[in-house]
């Protein structure tokens, strides 16, 4: 036994109590070498797919997509007795990836109107009782998940959309490290309470200031005709883009009353608590992309 384990002898008659040390580091409460694990696998699968093959990555996000949609319609038909029809939203889903990578935002759009009129007539073949709930669960959904996702397909397109795209995750991911790694060191004043009580301000302050150096770097080094400054603005639209995101989803849980979107992926949850920031962060990323260097 190490000396400054042990404790003194019952013969000095002196407590074996160990002195009060200073606090403990707070514990996350996932299992850390897992989702250690399952993140560095799944970031291994995208940068394969994303420069091997353009349209191999096409078919992760679209498989992302249709994953994301039955965790989602799975739990709101669970907890809220919502009848979202995942076919056509599935089948809907696909169509609006492939469409805007290969038509654009018209494609995509057209895509998304399409998959809503599917759902409004799948459903009309059920009882008419909820229809209007169920409908509109339905349409939430093909915008929440597939219609978002459809920007990264629509910044895949352009001729350096792999760099794109890549510039794109790398962002979002810097941002969710910076949030965590200084709201667990530093955070004391909470961001959201009643919506996510670990978020604090700190931590999006350490969200802002990784994701825009990180931005700043990235933009003048992976994007052709970029800037650094382009890379602040870029990185800022990204930190709060993520934070929101992030603070959605959160709400959706604590209204579901669950913790996780599924169980997929361990260490982490489902596909759809991988989502949460990527999603809504897409056309910022694309939309931002798009004005400083063109369409590409």
């Amino acid at each position: 036994m190490n000396e400054s384990t042990r404790g003194s002898s019952p013969a000095t008659g002196q407590s074996s109590a160990r002195p009060p040390g200073p606090p403990q580091p707070k514990r996350a409460g996932r299992d850390l070498r897992a989702a250690v694990g399952v993140g560095v696998a799944l970031g291994a699968v995208v940068l394969a797919a994303l420069f091997a093959y353009k349209p191999a990555f096409l078919v992760v996000i679209a498989a992302a997509v249709v994953v994301g949609l039955w965790e989602l319609s799975t739990r709101l038909g669970e907890r809220k007795q919502l009848r979202v029809p995942l076919p056509p939203l599935a089948v809907g889903g696909v169509a609006m990836v492939v469409a805007g990578y290969l038509r654009g935002a018209e494609g995509a759009w057209s895509a998304m109107a399409l998959t809503v009129l599917a759902v409004l007539l799948w459903r009309m073949f059920q009882s008419p009782e909820n229809y209007l709930r169920d409908v509109t669960a339905g349409v939430f959904a093909a915008f929440y998940v597939p219609f978002l996702a459809t920007f990264v397909a629509l910044m895949l397109a352009a001729d350096d959309g792999h760099r794109r795209v890549l510039v794109f995750i790398l962002l979002t991911v810097v941002s969710d490290t910076g949030a965590y790694a200084v709201g667990w060191r530093f955070g004391r004043k909470k961001l959201a309470p009643r919506i996510s009580p670990g978020k604090t301000r700190e931590g999006l302050a350490g969200a802002v200031l990784f994701a825009t150096v990180a931005g700043a770097l990235s933009m003048a080094t992976l994007i052709d005709d970029g800037t650094w400054w382009q890379g602040v603005l870029l990185g800022l639209g990204v930190a709060v883009s993520a934070t929101l995101g992030d603070l959605g989803e959160s709400m959706i849980k604590r209204d579901l009353g669950i913790k996780d979107m599924g169980t997929l992926l361990p260490g982490h949850g489902g596909i759809m608590d991988r989502l949460d920031s990527l999603l809504p962060t897409a056309p910022v990323a694309w939309l931002l992309l798009l004005v400083f260097v063109g369409a590409g």
